[in-house]
């Protein structure tokens, strides 16, 4: 499905247009407020640089003492009814805050830009605690990703049009106009958006920030995948908030100094964003694929890498034009390397959201959303922070400093995904089967969300095991070769994803019983575990006999087994058709790969001899 479809339907369009207008008018009333202590000349250099540096803590402070706050709301009441709520205070704050404008009272202003903060703190919890309601898991990343794609248009927008708004005459009426207009539209849009019910209407509220913050980042925690994935998103900010922050004198020290090269600078990154976030759609295949997270943090890096290089090859000459600026070569590729670092950032953080909302806790998953929002925030502060200490204290260039964030990244990447290993599982499928196989699955859903279950496959070749895993909404634990488990690099990947070894009792008695009690006890800690009962792979492309292991695993623990049936991967560079796998070269690619799964068999029922028919049924047809 194209995800722009969801831009025609009801349940996302409004919702759609209420952040938006949201994040718009943030940013126009944001941006004018900096202007005007910048440009208005009522204050010395010092001044002004203070004054911004307080502004820009009044509106992040709020992140800090209410999204606990609005975490909690958003999981206690039904949701559309609190977004009018929030934006018909968001058009008592612009009333107010156009009033201070027009008579060109900053204290006042300052005091409406914290009031802005505390909104948008309020509505982040519940816009994204929202989505998963109202879109199926199908639509969640393409939501996401029209919603990421939206939210940095509509910043990019707000941006400009405080310029354009600033410098016109009249300016004071016109900005009035616009912030109380996009109030209002806001609100409208948000009378259409469905009900969404509350997820945890008996929860006790806690008001106090400080004690609820605590609890909201510890109940995080609680999931490590889910946190995690909360720092890599954090991350994410960290890197997006420095690259903004120093646009600005990146264009003055580096570009010529013409403010025009500002505007285009915000420009190519914000759009790079909103494209890269639109691709996740079409590289996830329209569902949250975890494998296209490393792909985001390699080219984070990759282009930061070359932006570096490309910055000091760039044509300029004082107060040069835009027009004249991408005119030249060198000047496209240091522009392009901004675009890829944005793009790459959006591809990362797309399914990052996705997946927190897919797995948090239904109940508390708007509190799991607040712990993001504060640790987002949290970030951000800090990216200020370590640009100060960089760039002042050890005199760092802008340009180095982008350097140290290249770098930074590799390092947070390497950790992250050292710590999640399906992140790295998830990017190994999905570069199989986007350069040696096509994969179509059908029944999988005969697979439980919950509690534990056996699978059953026939085993053609070395990738059987990822090939499933791909497919598989759920973590599985594989029964595999020892010989296999153990081999040079790929142990430690087997490792990873706790891939169970095993072996032929007359072998080894001891590792074969290892195996069956690791496999006892993963079922008891209701996990999926996959066996291929052939105990080796096929030599002639026809079915092994099904050993009797499988009769063992459910004679210990009583669990459904789902028969799976795998065709296509006779005749792969990973199988042995042509005589032992991986000794000649690959001769097709994007090969078709079926996997079909049957309906559960009750463990009364389970014999080896019947699974294998089923399987062989599934594989003929």
């Amino acid at each position: 499905m194209n995800q722009f479809t969801l831009l025609g339907k009801k349940r996302f369009l409004p919702f759609f247009s209420t952040q938006a207008l949201g994040a718009f008018n943030d940013n126009l009333f944001k941006n004018v407020l900096l202007l005007f202590i910048a440009f208005s000349g009522l204050y010395s250099q010092e001044e002004s640089t203070t004054l911004i540096n307080l502004a820009a803590g009044l509106f992040i402070l709020p992140f800090f003492l209410l999204s606990p706050i609005g975490g909690q709301l958003a999981d206690k009441y039904e949701k559309s009814a609190l977004i009018r709520k929030i934006k018909v205070a968001e058009i008592v704050i612009m009333s107010a805050g156009a009033v201070a404008l027009w008579f060109n009272y900053v204290p006042g202003l300052l005091v409406i830009l914290f009031l802005m903060g505390a909104q948008s703190a309020l509505f982040g919890p519940v816009k994204f605690a929202l989505l998963p309601q109202h879109l199926t898991d199908r639509e969640l990343v393409g939501g996401n990703a029209v919603v990421e794609m939206g939210t940095f248009v509509a910043i990019l927008c707000g941006t400009v049009a405080a310029g354009l708004l600033f410098t016109a005459g009249n300016s004071s009426l016109l900005i009035t106009v616009f912030v109380l207009a996009l109030a209002v539209f806001g609100y409208l849009s948000s009378r259409y958006i469905p009900l969404a019910k509350a997820n945890d209407p008996s929860l006790v509220m806690n008001w106090n920030p400080v004690t609820q913050l605590v609890r909201t980042v510890n109940h995080a925690r609680k999931d490590r995948t889910v946190f995690l994935s909360i720092l890599a998103i954090s991350w994410f900010w960290f890197i997006g908030a420095t690259y903004l922050t120093q646009l600005p004198n990146f264009a003055r020290d580096y570009l010529g100094g013409n403010p025009q090269l500002v505007t285009v600078l915000l420009t190519v990154f914000s759009v790079g964003i909103a494209l890269g976030s639109l691709l996740c759609e079409k590289l996830s295949g329209g569902q949250v694929e975890l494998g296209i997270i490393p792909i985001g943090a390699i080219g984070i890096s990759v282009f930061g890498f070359d932006l570096y290089f490309a910055s000091q090859q760039v044509v300029v000459e004082l107060g040069i034009t835009a027009s004249a600026f991408v005119t030249h070569g060198e000047n496209l590729r240091m522009l392009f390397d901004l675009a890829m670092v944005s793009a790459f950032g959006g591809i990362f953080v797309v399914p990052l959201n996705a997946l927190i909302q897919q797995r948090s806790e239904p109940k508390s998953r708007a509190q799991t959303i607040a712990a993001n929002n504060v640790m987002n925030a949290l970030f951000m502060v800090l990216s200020a922070v370590v640009a100060v200490l960089l760039l002042n204290v050890f005199e760092l260039t802008i340009l180095e400093l982008f350097l140290v964030l290249s770098i930074g990244n590799v390092l947070v990447a390497l950790y992250v995904f050292s710590q999640v290993h399906e992140f790295l599982l998830r990017f190994v499928v999905w570069l199989l089967t986007h350069t040696v196989y096509r994969i179509n699955h059908k029944g999988l859903d005969n697979i439980p969300e919950q509690g534990a279950a056996v699978l059953v496959c026939n085993h053609v070749s070395y990738v059987d095991a990822l090939l499933i895993a791909g497919a598989c909404r759920r973590p599985v634990r594989f029964v595999m070769d020892k010989n296999i488990a153990n081999m040079p690099v790929a142990k430690y990947f087997f490792k990873w994803v706790k891939a169970i070894p095993i072996c032929a009792q007359g072998k080894s008695p001891k590792i074969y019983q290892q195996a069956f009690d690791r496999i006892s006890q993963e079922l008891a800690d209701g996990e999926i575990v996959c066996i291929f009962p052939e105990g080796k792979l096929t030599r002639t492309g026809e079915m092994n006999e099904f050993k009797k292991g499988i009769e063992k695993i459910i004679s210990r623990n009583p669990v459904s087994v789902i028969p799976l049936g795998l065709k296509g991967g006779w005749g792969s560079f990973f199988s042995h058709k042509k005589g032992r796998a991986f000794t000649t070269l690959p001769s097709r690619f994007w090969s078709r790969i079926e996997i079909v799964a049957d309906e559960p068999i009750v463990p009364e029922e389970v014999s080896a001899k019947e699974l294998q028919a089923k399987v062989e049924v599934l594989i003929a047809n």
